[in-house]
């Protein structure tokens, strides 16, 4: 698969219940903007048939290389930076959750997701794009999940997917910075994810970025649809180092926060 088509799926499927995103699109574009994607992120399961040891190859057949890794122990969840050999692809961000951190109720119900999968289940980089990957949980289970670790919850109803796309403001020319960015979707009617300030990361870091809150959409649950956050749309306006190169990495303590954009105890 081409990186352009493989790019165009996940899209197709992000758009499908994140509407927000092709309204800020056509919002963008009447300003005369034309719109680059910094980079995409993913969530999985460790210790599973989709962990990041299996989804890695086909990042690799794509094109992409590992740039760096993060922590993030509050959430037991880990994470990884993939860049293209073509500097102008965007940036992939691929994070797992520890699920044997989790309570044992909790940790129980992601390896019955989990044993679900088949061992050979990544054939392609389709995966990151596919349906789910185990039979539709019930919203209970769901809710309980997401009650202990909201990526634990939103993975077991959303699957592999990406869960956020990102808009360079380094390539906008009428908002030049995140703050204008935030002001104008405030206008517009947005809202955003203030978990830990409106803007994460500052100049210094090299990396700022916002995000708005999820859009709510509906899940087939096995008991049922009902409707939870579900993809959200990034800002990221990258600096240059000491050298003059532009930041090509991710900051764990905006990415910390980022995370948020999909917990529903966000919403207002």
């Amino acid at each position: 698969m081409r990186t352009d088509a493989f790019f165009s799926a996940l899209w197709a499927q992000f758009i499908q219940v994140t509407p927000q995103a092709q309204r800020i699109h056509a919002l963008l574009r009447d300003r005369g903007e034309t719109l680059v994607n910094d980079h995409v992120a993913f969530r999985t399961f460790a210790n599973s048939p989709v962990d990041r040891e299996h989804l890695v190859p086909q990042l690799e057949g794509l094109g992409y290389h590992h740039h760096e890794d993060y922590d993030f122990s509050s959430k037991h969840l880990s994470a990884s930076s993939y860049l293209h050999d073509d500097p102008s692809a965007p940036k992939v961000f691929l994070s797992e959750l520890h699920d044997d951190r989790l309570r044992p109720d909790n940790h129980a119900r992601v390896r019955a997701l989990v044993e679900q999968i088949p061992a050979n289940f990544v054939q392609g980089p389709q995966v990151f794009h596919g349906p789910l990957p185990w039979a539709p949980v019930t919203f209970a289970d769901y809710e309980a999940l997401a009650d202990e670790s909201e990526y634990a919850g939103w993975l077991s109803a959303w699957g592999l997917r990406a869960n956020h796309f990102t808009v360079s403001v380094n390539a906008l020319t009428s908002l030049r910075t995140v703050a204008e960015v935030n002001d104008f979707l405030h206008q517009q009617g947005f809202t955003l994810n203030a978990a830990g300030g409106l803007i994460k990361g500052t100049a210094a870091d090299l990396l700022e970025q916002s995000s708005t809150l999820a859009d709510q959409a509906s899940v087939a649950f096995s008991d049922g649809p009902r409707t939870i956050p579900g993809c959200f749309y990034e800002f990221a306006l990258r600096h240059r180092d000491s050298s003059g190169t532009l930041y090509p990495g991710f900051v764990a303590a905006n990415a910390n926060k980022i995370f948020e954009s999909t917990d529903r105890r966000n919403r207002p």
